[in-house]
């Protein structure tokens, strides 16, 4: 539900939408005329753009809503909703299962999304069209298949040919079955002309006759007169503030406080565990209080998402004056502070349930209280995806104040754990970026150099596997400077041995075994042989590339040395089989022969068939080259036949063979 949806009241069997007949008449045969060229007269290339305008409050998402419902099988590739703003392209792309990289910039999402709509026909839903044109222009694609219906409070600037449909108010009729669909018909029909007269003082606008409705409702005794005496003595500039106010003021204080806090909510969006904290009430009691905003209209249930509520766009600035003028910024500070510290208790939960039973993660569940667990991974899951729009707004909103910078930190890396603990890293880089430029603008607000290196080298990670080589090797400089003003050694060799992969991806070996070699020195001075032994087949690998094979030779015996003092038999097998592979190329087949030999019985010794396979396999050519087919023919079999057991075919054996033994 969008925020203009204010024409479907959640009261008392309040029918789902109230007229607007002649405005969907008019859309209707807007769809046929919208996109013609109006020269000639033809279709043009050019998706087809509806309009529809009017005053926030207005029902322009109700009507838009309703069309939809009467043409959505005119387009068989379905409907598409999103709310225009640097977030709708990933969003468009999500819908239609496109994959958005992390980190790309809007305007590369933009012409993703234009791309994915070209050979579609579905229709799209775009509410607040009139906030960013450009960003509106460079989404509609050239199909005429595809019907783009906008929301918005005024025209489309830059958008030719498009009329829009205007929404004034309800007629008087539908304002009194709205009302009815609240107060109940008998009220209704027993004052007729009070009905008339109080949806004429909302000025038939729907949002204020919801509230006003709304109002009723929660006083089956009062009459629809005494309704209307209220509302005009309510304060406010516009109908639907002095509706606002008279259901605030029948508020009990409790309630009356969590209904302004809602101004704060992430993106609109709240339910009962974190309107407790944030109102500073019971679970029970907040779930009353948002169960009746719900009956009263001030809340919409969000489909699909038990519990979850949504407070209408139109609704928020006035609520947000509210709490302006009502109460003190310390108070509402500390609001917004115990419903991040629950969120985070949420998510930490959230991650916890992913944990096997008995690990320290999951034992931490038994201080948790029990109306703020999980029933299992599912429901966590469940949980996590319908509050993610409002998690991520609740992220960008702590670190944009600068007031609750630790927390921010604290709850970026909860939600970061549950995000990667459902969804794995891949799945979840897209928002991990998001969130770790969000732990960046607060590591540098406040000058947290520990931070900001770690911020960046996860941010360089996403941009290398994004494909952003250029873009990564910045953030790991950046990183790099950020970890030496930490005085912080191991943050300074990830980000020097990142610098090497990315030069090593780049094909400048040269300057790839340069920042490696940076990296080991680091690390042999901590005295850290497991870095020592990643770090050596690194050079080693750099090194074969560049064809440096002595060099290559040196490392890779290192590397091998490393992982036998750690009693890492795979890794010292893997060593010594890229040893014969160096060896092999340099035209050293006897020394290849024998280093095979011993890498063999160092995977037999680890209990690694496949890696033995793998340097038989290596072996095998080995002793072809040395003119010895029917020993390497015995090696090729042996090595087969073992790959085998694992239900691999001969051919897939020799890919899977190159792949364990390619490199590192």
């Amino acid at each position: 539900m969008t925020d203009a949806d204010t024409d479907r009241p959640a009261g008392n069997g309040a029918p789902a939408f109230h007229g607007r007949t002649r405005e969907l008449e008019t859309l209707r045969d807007d769809i046929e005329r919208a996109g013609l060229d109006t020269l000639s007269g033809r279709p043009a290339a050019r998706s087809r753009v509806l309009l529809i305008a009017g005053r926030p409050g207005s029902g322009r998402t109700a009507v838009a809503e309703e069309l939809l419902r009467h043409i959505a099988g005119d387009y068989p590739d379905g409907v598409l909703r999103a709310e225009l703003g640097p977030d709708a392209p990933r969003a468009l792309l999500g819908a239609l299962g496109e994959t958005a990289l992390p980190g790309a910039d809007p305007e590369e999402l933009a012409q993703s999304a234009r791309e994915a709509l070209q050979e579609r026909r579905v229709v799209v839903l775009l509410d607040r069209a009139d906030s960013d044109p450009e960003l509106l222009a460079s989404l509609l694609p050239d199909n005429h298949g595809c019907l783009v219906v906008a929301v918005a409070e005024g025209p489309l600037k830059d958008i030719p040919d498009v009329r829009p449909c205007t929404l004034g108010g309800l007629e008087p009729a539908d304002g009194a079955r709205l009302l009815a669909g609240y107060a109940g018909e008998t009220r209704v029909a027993c004052d007729p002309e009070a009905a008339q007269l109080l949806a004429e003082e909302c000025a038939g606008h729907p949002g204020a006759l919801t509230l006003a409705g709304g109002w009723l409702a929660a006083r089956p005794d009062a009459s629809v007169a005494h309704g209307l005496k209220n509302l005009r003595a309510a304060a406010g500039d516009t109908p639907l503030a002095r509706a606002l106010r008279l259901a605030h003021d029948g508020q009990p204080e409790s309630a009356a406080e969590l209904l302004r806090l809602l101004a704060v909510a992430p993106a609109g969006l709240m339910d009962a565990r974190i309107g407790a904290a944030l109102g500073g009430c019971t679970l029970a009691a907040a779930q009353e209080h948002l169960a009746g905003f719900a009956a009263q209209g001030l809340v919409r249930p969000v489909a699909g998402a038990e519990g979850l509520y949504e407070v209408p766009g139109c609704l928020r600035p006035l609520l947000a004056e509210l709490l302006t003028d009502r109460d003190p910024p310390e108070e509402v500070l500390l609001a917004r502070a115990r419903m991040l510290e629950r969120e985070v208790t949420l998510l930490g939960v959230c991650h916890a349930v992913t944990e096997p039973d008995g690990s320290p993660v999951h034992r931490a569940l038994e201080g948790v209280p029990r109306p703020l667990r999980f029933a299992g991974a599912g429901e966590a899951a469940g949980w996590l995806r319908t509050r993610l729009p409002a998690l991520l707004a609740a992220a960008r909103s702590a670190a944009a104040d600068g007031e609750l910078d630790t927390l921010a930190r604290r709850f970026v890396a909860a939600l970061s754990q549950a995000l990667t603990a459902h969804r794995g890293a891949e799945d979840a880089a897209p928002e991990l970026y998001g969130l770790h430029e969000t732990v960046l603008a607060v590591a540098e607000r406040r000058a947290l150099h520990p931070e900001r290196a770690a911020a960046l080298l996860h941010l360089g990670d996403l941009d290398a596997g994004a494909g952003r080589t250029e873009a990564a090797l910045e953030r790991y400089r950046r990183a790099l400077t950020a970890a030496r003003e930490a005085g912080q050694a191991p943050l300074t060799g990830r980000a020097l041995e990142s610098l090497g992969c990315t030069y090593q991806e780049l094909g400048d070996y040269e300057r790839a075994a340069d920042w490696y070699g940076r990296a080991l020195d680091l690390r042999q001075s901590g005295g850290r042989s497991a870095d020592e032994a990643r770090l050596r087949s690194r050079l080693g690998a750099v090194y074969t590339h560049a064809a440096a094979y002595g060099q290559a030779l040196r490392e890779w015996r290192a590397a091998a040395a490393a992982y036998r003092r750690l009693k890492d038999l795979a890794g010292h097998a893997r060593a010594l089989s890229e040893t014969a592979r160096v060896q092999e190329y340099a035209g050293h087949p006897d020394d290849c022969r024998r280093t095979c030999e011993e890498a063999m019985e160092s995977a037999r010794l680890a209990g690694d068939d496949r890696l033995r396979a793998a340097v038989q396999l290596r072996l095998a050519d080995t002793l072809d080259r040395l003119g010895d087919p029917v020993a390497a023919e015995v090696h090729r079999g042996a090595a087969r036949r073992v790959l085998a057991a694992g239900d691999q075919s001969a051919g897939e054996v020799t890919e899977t063979s190159s792949v364990v033994t390619g490199g590192t």
